[in-house]
Order: structure tokens, then C-alpha cells, then sequence
């Protein structure tokens, strides 16, 4: 009697996707017996990520069956986590479905069968604790862990300074911190709290941010994409919206000697030429009257080279377009 068993990995963290392992392990023969690292099989969560991973291999290798299905940040805000969960069970699904493999029971880690308006629903037993009592399950949380695993520690190399590679995109204090110095990545889910509140996140029934209700948080989510810009761009954050008296500096950052201060702008659309030909004589006036309060209050920073700059965010689809040296 094969099993297709099924796990999900990537419910409740704040950044990157949720991912469901599907697995069909290879039946006992006639004398009962199974290869011998199916008994080694158990809760990814109770392996050692290098015992993990080598059975991961051999899972991928070995089993009759696999498939990952995969929902990133982005379909997930628009969706929710509910909805995720079950499009992600089917992707998985209907990779092993490809290999054309037969099973006659399916089970599903916890209490909800994402395949319940499926012809395969009826097919389905959920299980507390599957991923540690059933051993298709078992690969299941293996496969699909070790994947997202990587996952993150290959967005950690995209956007440093997060500890995506250690904490996989929970809220540990360290990424908490780097989201207030740094703003949020394309990773990360702004339907998850505390996200939501900092980007202003306004389903509105479809899920996306309504920036005519919103102007004032849709700024902060387009200073949030200019950091991250930079970010790549090899600079450091070292402040956020830094204030005098009569102005406010929206980022300033750091790359060898030199330190840059940021204006964002943020339009909904170039009808008035884009955000950058609001910077007038002005704007440069203050912008450049707060440069010099900064570095007069930070003296870590006194031999570094000043440079004004502004960045050119699209609101409708929130791109950085420009980002310019002004001075």
C-alpha cells in the first residue's frame, strides 16, 4: 500500500516562500523489509542539518517520488497563508502526479486536508505529528526544509545584513533589527504582522496597497525599496529618516569613504516629470543644511565624503527608477 505523504515548511516566518514537500518512499519487499535508510526517516525539525541534508539527497534519489510545490511572498500576500498552504500542497502534488507512480492513501501532516476540493480529497487522512510518526511524511519534511533551507542562505548572499541563512526568515531580533535599519526585501511578507503595520498594508480585497489611501505609508514603503536598493549597491545603512528642525533626511549610507544622503520620491506616475525634479533649489538648500547638522552630531563620520543624493521610486508599481548624485 503506497503512501504519498506531504509536510509544509515556511508557514510563519516573516520573509521568503512557503514550501510542501510530497513523497512516495519505496514499499516493503516480499520479506517486509525496507532499504535501510527509510528507518533513519523522522522529524526534519530533530535532525541535524547535516544529517538532514544527506538524507535529503537520498531521499530525492531513492524514493519512488517527489515533488516540491512553492508559493513566494509575493502570491502570498495576495492570497493568504490559508489559501498558500493549499496551492502549494497541489504544486507538490502534481509533480509527483508526473512521474506517474500509483498510491492508494494520502497523509497530510496536521488537522487540514489542503486537497479537500480536489478529486484526491477523499483519498486524504490528516495527522498530528505525521512528520515524525509516518515515514513518507517524515521525507517529506526533509525534502521540503532542506530546499527552503537554501533557499535562504542564497537569499542571505542577495541581501546581507538580515541572517536570512541562520534564521531562515523568522522574526529573530537580529532580522527585527534589520528590518527597522534597513527597510523590508521583495522577500518579505507584508500580510504578516508586525510588517503589515510598518508598510501600511491595505488589502482592499485584493490584497496590494492602496496608494491613493495610503500616500503617507506608501512613502515609507518606497524609502523601505530605496534602502534595499542601496543595500545592493554595496552601501550600509546607518540612519533612517534622520530630522532637524525644518527637514528630514530619508536615508543616509555608507560605502568606502564616502556617505550619502537620500532623498526618496515617491509618484504615483511621471506626469510631473517623477520624483526627482522635486528636488529645487530649496529642497537642496535643506537637504544640505541637514547633511551638515548630521555629520556635526556623528563624528564617527568626519572624514567621510558627503554626497546629496535622490531616488525615484514608482508608486504604482513601486520600482526604483532613478537614483542620482545631486552634490
Amino acid at each position: 500500500m503506497a503512501i504519498l505523504g506531504i509536510d509544509e515548511v515556511g508557514r510563519g516566518p516573516l520573509a521568503g516562500p512557503l514550501v510542501v514537500g510530497a513523497v512516495i518512499l519505496p514499499e516493503a519487499d516480499s520479506n517486509g523489509a525496507r532499504p535501510g535508510w527509510v528507518a533513519e526517516l523522522r522529524d526534519s525539525k530533530k535532525l541535524s542539518a547535516k544529517k538532514r541534508e544527506k538524507l535529503s539527497e537520498i531521499i530525492l534519489n531513492e524514493a519512488l517520488a517527489t515533488g516540491l510545490g512553492w508559493v513566494y511572498p509575493r502570491e502570498l500576500d495576495e492570497v493568504g497563508i490559508s489559501v498558500a498552504l493549499k496551492l502549494a500542497t497541489r504544486r507538490a502534488v502534481e509533480k509527483v502526479q508526473q512521474r506517474h507512480v500509483k498510491f492508494t492513501q494520502i497523509v497530510i501532516d496536521g488537522k487540514v486536508n489542503f486537497l479537500k476540493e480536489t478529486a484526491l480529497g477523499k483519498y486524504v487522512s490528516v495527522m498530528p505529528k505525521a512528520d515524525d510518526l509516518v515515514k513518507e511524511v517524515s521525507a517529506a519534511s526533509i525534502i521540503a526544509k532542506c530546499a527552503r533551507d537554501k533557499y535562504m542562505v542564497d537569499l542571505a548572499v542577495k541581501y546581507p545584513g538580515y541572517g536570512f541563512e541562520k534564521n531562515v526568515g523568522y522574526g529573530t531580533a537580529k532580522h527585527m533589527a534589520a528590518i527597522r535599519e534597513i527597510g523590508i526585501t521583495e522577500e518579505h511578507r507584508r500580510s504578516f504582522e508586525p510588517i503589515r503595520s510598518m508598510v501600511g498594508w491595505d488589502s482592499d480585497g485584493d490584497g496590494m496597497v492602496n496608494i491613493e489611501k495610503n500616500t503617507t505609508k506608501i512613502g515609507g514603503y518606497g524609502e523601505d525599496k530605496v534602502a534595499e536598493y542601496l543595500v545592493r549597491m554595496g552601501q550600509k545603512i546607518v540612519a533612517r529618516n534622520y530630522k532637524t528642525r525644518t527637514y528630514e533626511i530619508d536615508i543616509v549610507s555608507t560605502i568606502g569613504d564616502k556617505i550619502y544622503f537620500t532623498e526618496v520620491k515617491t509618484r504615483k506616475d511621471d506626469s510631473r516629470g517623477g520624483g526627482i525634479y522635486a528636488v529645487d533649489a530649496k529642497k537642496y538648500a535643506q537637504m544640505k543644511f541637514a547633511a551638515e547638522s548630521f555629520l556635526a552630531e556623528h563624528g564617527e563620520f568626519a572624514g567621510y565624503n558627503p554626497i546629496l543624493a535622490v531616488a525615484d521610486v514608482d508608486g504604482a508599481n513601486m520600482d526604483v527608477k532613478k537614483w542620482l548624485e545631486i552634490f
